[in-house]
């Protein structure tokens, strides 16, 4: 745990000089969890490049770390060693003295840390009967994931192959993974790297994302509600919630304890809860979105700050805007950590190029800086990829709606009241103007905007700042849209890691609207109170079912960890492996390719794989061609077990006649070449 702690501190140190490079407006806190997300993606891109020219070892990791500590160098810069001390003091007065403000602020952060901590300790666990995961919907990403680690730290998988789908290029993003691997190299357990990594980039989120609010909304008690949007997000499950309580004739406390199902994802909900859908299960996007947070941050300072018109606006490269482009340049790192979240940020630069065309130098820096590195990337990515493009686009209306189900009762069953309160945040933007202020003066600020009762009802009071925010909101609604008329994955569901962006665009409205409510008298404050819980009841009960250890999914058992170490030390890091087509093969565990596993993945990816898993088949029926299939595919080794044996016809008498290398219980692994 201690060298996860360790290398999670020194990669940050690096990321938080660079925020010197591009903003001199942020508070330490926001630099430091900036910086561990900016860190990260940064040393995770050059231990990639590293370890593709030098080999994926300790010497090319710890050179990796001080060359991403570079950086640094810019507090020889005296403004910014200025600016790092006034930040620092900064910070040190906040801590100065005690009262009940100063405890909140800190009880808010302990509770989400907390939070984090508890709920992320769930992703894997490790015990003697094999290794569990306390997460519903992570039964199959977290072998996903460990095939990926183990590729890098056992398989040698450089250049990355898929490790689900041998000879093909690993196109899913992966350097989350190779993170975790480069902390294990370098002497972490790999449970710890991710529980570390995991937490620390969930911490990055909670403070980018309370800090955009506030940049957009002015407000700050809607920043901090907004994380809790996010977190908690949800819809109307929890009315089936309260259903099974009183159908089950429990105690409300035992029933809370064991509660049987998720109220945000399953049968009759799709939305799923942040945390339990994505934040535990898709380590991309835990990372992704902060560094995306950080740039719609950049581009909104952008929009919102007004530009005089010049006669002369002739582009040269002494007046590129240089936090636009360093900031495009970090944004440009998206390619191999989250794919769709660099999507998004392109939808929104167009938006926001075509709405302000005289900003366009600014623009034009923010897309050199991402193309700059992008580009190469995502050439890299597709050059030799399995997937194929065309899975990725079709017609498909209301995302993953039933057919007989209505499109308005579906986002509301979803949702909830989330989008009329975000609407409701949107008209008392409109009617009070209010921007840019402390909330010690939001409540003045209301009522001197206030319309007098003479005024035409037709007269507008939007503020400037008013409207830019709410033309700034328009790529994020185009999201929403798009996302319900077409697919943009194979897997429809998929959708979903754009639509959460169109949330995340949509919360500080509705949490704008709760911070309003509760300014006012106190029906006001009874109907905020009522709408933020109706808001968040619904995630809060499924995180609190994973933080509480009520679900325990066994992932892989003794035999198939036992075997998976017999397996290290009796083949080569490049090996080859045939086993079933399943998520959970002991294979996983070892860092060795296989020919195929899980086909909800390999679907899910774009990737054509019914040749292969017939001639899977085949083989493992031990037919007259199935010599000849395992000399086709290259395959070295055959991994038989209960796997195998329950959901395909294993003819095992054809297998033992090659030497066995491994075993271990009712698992069995055979050298064929």
């Amino acid at each position: 745990m201690l060298v996860s702690v360790l290398l999670v501190l020194v990669i940050a140190f690096g990321g938080f000089a660079v925020t010197y490079l591009f903003t001199d407006d942020e508070p330490l806190m926001w630099r430091l969890a900036a910086g561990n997300a900016i860190g990260s993606a940064i040393f995770g891109t050059l231990a990639f490049v590293g370890s593709m020219a030098a080999g994926f070892n300790s010497g090319t990791l710890v050179a990796c770390l001080l060359v991403s500590l570079v950086p640094l160098i810019v507090f020889r810069n005296a403004p910014n060693a200025k600016l790092l001390k006034h930040d620092f003091a900064a910070a040190m007065g906040k801590l100065r003295g005690a009262d009940m403000r100063k405890f909140g602020r800190f009880a808010y952060y302990a509770f989400f840390v907390l939070l984090f901590v508890f709920f992320f300790r769930r992703a894997m666990i490790e015990t003697p009967l094999g290794i569990f995961t306390g997460g519903s919907q992570n039964l199959g990403d977290l072998p996903f994931h460990l095939g990926a680690i183990f590729g890098f730290t056992d398989g040698n998988n450089f250049p990355p192959q898929n490790p689900s789908f041998a000879g093909a290029r690993f196109s899913y993003p992966f350097i989350s993974d190779l993170l975790t691997a480069c902390f294990v190299r370098l002497g972490a357990v790999v449970s710890d790297a991710m529980f570390v990594q995991n937490v620390s980039w969930a911490f990055s989120l909670l403070v980018i994302f309370e800090r955009f609010v506030f940049k957009l909304t002015g407000d700050r008690l809607a920043a901090r509600i907004a994380p809790g949007l996010l977190l908690f997000s949800g819809g109307l499950g929890f009315l089936t919630f309260f259903t099974d309580f009183w159908a089950q004739g429990k105690s409300f406390t035992n029933f809370l304890s064991h509660l049987p199902t998720d109220y945000t994802i399953g049968e009759n909900f799709r939305w799923g809860n942040s945390m339990v859908v994505m934040f535990l299960t898709q380590r991309s996007i835990l990372l992704g979105m902060p560094l995306t947070l950080l740039a719609l941050g950049v581009l909104w300072k952008a929009f919102s700050t007004r530009q005089e018109r010049t006669e002369n606006s002739a582009f040269s490269i002494r007046n590129i805007p240089t936090s636009m482009f360093i900031a495009g340049l970090l944004a440009g790192l998206l390619p191999l950590i989250h794919v769709h979240s660099l999507a998004v940020l392109f939808v929104t630069g167009v938006f926001l190029f075509v709405l302000q065309p005289q900003k366009w130098k600014l623009w034009i820096a923010f897309a050199v800086g991402v193309a700059v590195i992008a580009v190469p990337e995502l050439l890299w990515t597709l050059a030799g990829s399995a997937s194929e493009t065309s899975k990725f686009i079709g017609w498909h209306w209301g995302w993953n709606k039933t057919e007989t189900e209505s499109f308005l009762w579906f986002w509301l069953a979803n949702t909830g009241i989330f989008i009329p309160m975000a609407a409701l945040g949107v008209y008392l933007l409109w009617k009070t103007g209010a921007r840019n202020q402390d909330p010690a003066s939001a409540e003045q600020t209301f009522k001197k905007h206030k319309a007098p009762r003479h005024r035409p009802k037709k007269e507008s009071t939007f503020s400037t700042d008013t409207v830019q925010l709410l033309l700034f909101y328009l790529p994020f609604a185009f999201l929403f849209v798009i996302s319900n008329v077409a697919k943009l994955a194979p897997w429809e569901w998929d959708n979903i890691k754009v639509l959460v962006y169109w949330f995340v665009g949509s919360i500080p409205f509705a949490a704008f609207a709760v911070s309003r409510l509760w300014r006012g008298q106190t029906a006001a404050k009874i109907a905020a109170v009522t709408c933020f819980t109706v808001l968040v009841l619904s995630g809060a009960l499924d995180v609190w079912r994973t933080v509480s250890g009520q679900v325990n999914y066994k992932v892989f058992d003794r035999d198939a960890v036992v075997l998976a170490e017999r397996i290290k030390q009796a083949t080569p890091p490049g090996s080859l492996f045939l086993n079933a087509p399943t998520y959970n093969t002991a294979v996983v565990l070892t860092g060795r390719r296989s020919l195929m596993r899980y086909i909800g993945h390999l679907s899910s990816h774009g990737i054509d794989y019914a040749e292969r898993e017939s001639d899977l088949k085949r083989i493992y029926q031990g037919g007259p061609d199935a010599a000849a299939l395992l000399e086709k595919y290259g395959v070295d080794y055959v991994l038989i077990s209960p796997e195998e044996r329950s959901s395909l016809q294993v003819n095992e008498p054809f297998f033992m006649k090659y030497p066995a290398v491994a075993e271990a219980g009712q698992y069995r692994v055979y050298k064929v070449r």
